[in-house]
């Protein structure tokens, strides 16, 4: 069907583009910008008026829970939150079960992932055989199978050696290399920054060199092999510093943040809210400062939601012996606009780092609205407030460490290959 998306604000980072601007969309994909193709009869019209348009939302880290945990969440309840919060692509972490360290695991989710025909789902395979950080998976199969990238999700790597021959054998074929830095020892049992929180508290800490160490030696490995590295969800001051050091000095390294570390610090633990528990731990006001900057900066390329639906029971526990994670799908759009707001950053700006900067990571021609891309939209109203309550989020994981928060934004269309999949 022919679409004519009209009286919009055009928001195309990858163009700069940020004008009253009508698209046009023919045989899923976009026919023309501002004037009508020739011949141009639309099947449908969305009228736009006081709405931005921009390409689908691209989410670097949301885990589906399927294989293995359909009792904390199903790929139909997780897809439906994403286009309900505008993303029309994800990358799912391999921490399944199985983990997604054989290619037929990855097919069956692609495959079920298409027949819900919601969003678009990028599968990161496993670093190594079930996620033990002993044997290489074949990193080969995987990509034919649809992997764009390689990963231990939250699975300890201590063995360096295997790290070592894993980057060796990504930069030969130029495979994504995708690391959460965190020292499994130095973060042995932590469940909260190694602060003033966790000591008033009387709770494990994990302690910012956890981050560090485990970075360096990425990085130091990664300048070794040459091998593209993506640093996932750092969440220190002093993580920023290195990468910052490193992209300077011309490695191919970059990195994005959980949306979480952009507005929340240690300090929202107040009374062990379980629902700040969270991996990597919320630092330090002067960490989320330095987080901050990075963006700014351009040294973080992308925000993420790192959304991880937890069941109640996991969750109404001591802070201690709850589960990390939190739902986030459907807030990421709002909370980059609250932190676009805060931080003073043009629009054209901040939603780069939801839309082309993911996309460039995983290596895809998406994220913009270019003639003859394909048609993956989101069209929201951003003055559109809203109050965050747990049983109105459409993802099965109801937990999130802003119930309760103010929103401001809020999706009425989400289009997928030119066709309306959500519309409120």
């Amino acid at each position: 069907m022919n679409i004519h998306i009209r009286n919009g604000r055009l928001i195309d980072p990858k163009n700069n583009i940020d004008a009253r601007q009508d698209v046009y969309i023919v045989d899923r994909r976009i026919a023309a910008i501002g004037a009508p193709p020739p011949g141009f009869v639309a099947g449908q019209v969305i009228d736009a008026g006081g709405l931005i348009v921009m390409p689908g939302l691209m989410d670097l880290a949301a885990r589906l829970r399927e294989p293995g945990y359909e009792y904390r969440a199903t790929l139909e309840s997780e897809m439906t939150a994403a286009v309900a919060g505008g993303i029309t692509s994800l990358a799912c972490p391999p921490d399944t079960d199985p983990p997604l360290d054989e290619p037929g695991l990855v097919e069956m989710l692609k495959r079920r992932a298409r027949s819900l025909n919601q969003a678009r789902v990028f599968p990161v395979g496993a670093l190594t055989y079930g996620l033990k950080g002993l044997e290489l998976t074949e990193m080969n199969e995987l990509t034919e199978a649809g992997c764009k990238a390689f990963s231990q999700a939250d699975a300890p790597l201590t063995d360096t050696r295997v790290l070592l021959r894993a980057m060796q054998y990504a930069s030969t074929f130029g495979y994504r290399v995708w690391l959460r830095p965190q020292d499994s020892f130095l973060a042995k049992d932590g469940v909260a920054h190694d602060g003033e929180v966790a000591t008033r508290l009387g709770l494990p800490s994990i302690p910012v060199i956890a981050e560090t160490i485990a970075l360096a030696t990425a990085l130091q490995l990664a300048r070794e092999t040459g091998a593209i590295l993506h640093i996932c969800r750092i969440s220190s001051a002093a993580a920023v510093d290195m990468i910052r050091s490193a992209k300077r000095e011309g490695l191919k390294v970059s990195c994005d943040i959980s949306m979480n570390h952009v507005h929340l610090t240690e300090m929202d633990i107040g009374y062990f809210d379980a629902n700040c528990r969270l991996a990597p731990p919320l630092r330090s006001l002067g960490d989320k400062a330095a987080l901050r900057a990075g963006l700014l900066d351009g040294t973080i390329d992308a925000i993420c939601s790192n959304h991880s639906p937890v069941d109640d029971d996991a969750k109404q526990l001591p802070f201690a012996e709850a589960e990390a994670g939190a739902t986030g799908l459907e807030l990421l759009l709002p909370l980059v606009l609250k932190w676009a707001e805060q931080e003073r950053v043009p629009l054209l700006d901040a939603l780069a780092h939801v839309t082309i900067n993911p996309a460039l990571l995983l290596g895809q021609k998406m994220g913009h609205l270019s003639v003859g891309a394909h048609a993956d939209i989101c069209v929201f109203d951003a003055n559109a407030s809203w109050k965050v309550a747990p049983a109105a989020l459409r993802s099965q994981g109801k937990n999130t460490p802003f119930n309760g928060y103010e929103m401001q934004g809020r999706v009425r269309y989400t289009l997928l290959d030119g066709q309306v999949v959500f519309q409120q």
